[in-house]
């Protein structure tokens, strides 16, 4: 474990000035009518965890940090515990550190705000498997040895049901088409509830419409720096679940909700900068990539096997993972083609230099969105350093392809279950470096942990186990 030293992580005591900080703020809250502040993480297997601590605790809170135990780094979805060789023991604690730049008043949930942490050991040094501390090294990093910043957002796809079953069955909110103007008036006072709340919390919304699935809507929101971005995806999901719970509504963002048909993705938008200039537009590569542009999508591309195991880390992921779904189960790439793995977007003309992007596609929100952004920039950054050849694009469906051209093309199958993905990921060594040895052994350890919680279910059984969990 790394002593603390970047300006970044938490010190106990408090940083200079967070003490202070946090008593303005504290006394702030409460002239607004907040009584409690929600500390949030998102653990090994993508479920959001939190203590909440009173408003008039946030102070103590920014100084010392709030305990939890190191045991939820290796809890399932279903809230078993496995563990490794370091963590899933009852012994220990962490603190948890409210992020003060982070804290946000929730418009949904009157009475409320929110902010992110980090995990610091009682020792005070950072805890190897917090992933949010994860992400924010590994950004900084980039920084500091490529000159590399990012910008980042996952759009994040919801089924809205009926409320609350007993049996925990899924029965749509609204009936009409995919993308149909029936469904936005069906649902159209959440809907409206949802953007007041988006606004009054700083979330920039770009766009936000029905989808194809039954019940199924989608958000997308603007780019922000990496763990910025990863924050503001935890942020829109418990506003999503507050408000649709004061409409009587339940939703879920499960990768598959039901066993048949098109899951939920939360597909990761990134493009790379630097000194403020967009890679992925004005160069001389394909559709104005520069060189470390196109080598970056080409390492994404290469290590995508590896990636899904934290990419779409669920049993039921692979349920929405499917051909022809345009769930990108392929290791392409192609300019606006949604089958592909890896969506080169490019922008309209005129806004290239800010819009355009890599979407990568085989993700959904099962996953912890620091950890899956941590781990497609970390696969992009050892194409740059290894200048790895980005290869031809394709068009249309590469489920059509025929066998010797996907060969030749390099377009394989990504792994058609969370098993194969575990394989892929043990035999990835970058990825796993990346991680550092205890946060990789959790994911491991907890993915496997998974497909044994499963073992003999159906489809429709895998489907409903994870329906009502993220």
């Amino acid at each position: 474990m790394t002593p603390l030293s970047d300006p970044a992580d938490p010190v106990p005591g408090g940083r200079p000035g967070d003490v202070d900080r946090a008593t303005a703020l504290s006394d702030e809250l409460a002239e607004r009518g907040v009584h409690g502040v929600v500390l949030s993480y998102v653990d090994t297997a993508g479920v959001g965890r939190v203590k909440t601590v009173p408003t008039a605790r946030l102070a103590s809170a920014a100084a010392w940090g709030v305990g939890m135990s190191p045991v939820f780094d290796t809890f399932l979805a279903n809230d078993s515990i496995v563990s490794t060789d370091v963590l899933g023991s009852p012994d220990g604690d962490l603190r948890l550190y409210p992020d003060l730049d982070r804290l946000v008043v929730l418009a949904g949930q009157p009475g409320w705000a929110w902010a992110p942490v980090d995990r610091v050991t009682q020792e005070g040094e950072r805890h190897p498997g917090c992933t949010r501390t994860f992400l924010r090294r590994l950004v900084a990093d980039a920084e500091q040895r490529h000159g590399i910043t990012f910008k980042a957002a996952v759009e994040v796809e919801w089924a809205i049901g009926q409320g609350p079953s007993a049996e925990g069955d899924f029965v749509p909110a609204l009936s009409g088409p995919a993308y149909g103007a029936i469904r936005q008036v069906e649902v159209s006072d959440y809907t409206a509830d949802l953007l007041a709340a988006f606004a009054a919390q700083g979330v920039d919304v770009e766009q936000l419409h029905p989808e194809y699935a039954a019940g199924q809507f989608e958000v997308s929101v603007g780019a922000l720096d990496p763990v910025a971005a990863a924050d503001r995806s935890v942020l829109v999901r418990q506003t999503i679940r507050a408000v649709a719970a004061r409409h009587g509504f339940v939703v879920s963002f499960a990768p598959a909700v039901l066993a048949q048909g098109v899951g939920n993705g939360g597909h990761l938008h990134l493009s790379a900068w630097r000194d403020g200039t967009n890679l992925h537009a004005g160069g001389d590569g394909r559709y104005g990539m520069t060189a470390q542009a196109e080598s970056f999508a080409a390492g994404v591309l290469a290590h995508l096997p590896a990636l899904t195991a934290v990419t779409a880390p669920s049993p039921a992921s692979y349920l929405r993972l499917k051909p022809s779904q345009w769930a990108g189960v392929f290791t392409a790439w192609g300019r606006e083609t949604r089958e592909a793995a890896l969506r080169v977007v490019t922008g309209t003309l005129g806004l290239r230099d800010q819009a355009a992007n890599l979407e990568v596609k085989p993700v959904d929100l099962a996953a912890n969105p620091y950890l899956a952004l941590g781990s497609v920039i970390a696969a992009g950054l050892d194409g740059i350093t290894s200048s790895t050849p980005l290869p031809e694009e394709i068009t249309g469906d590469p489920a059509r392809l025929e066998a010797g051209t996907a060969t030749a093309r390099g377009v394989r199958r990504l792994p058609a279950s969370l098993a194969e993905a575990v394989v892929a990921f043990r035999g990835d060594k970058t990825l796993r470096g990346a991680l550092g040895t205890v946060l990789a052994d959790a994911v491991i350890a907890v993915r496997e942990g998974e497909i044994a919680a499963v073992a003999g279910l159906d489809d429709e059984q895998v489907a409903a186990a994870y329906r009502w969990k993220y």
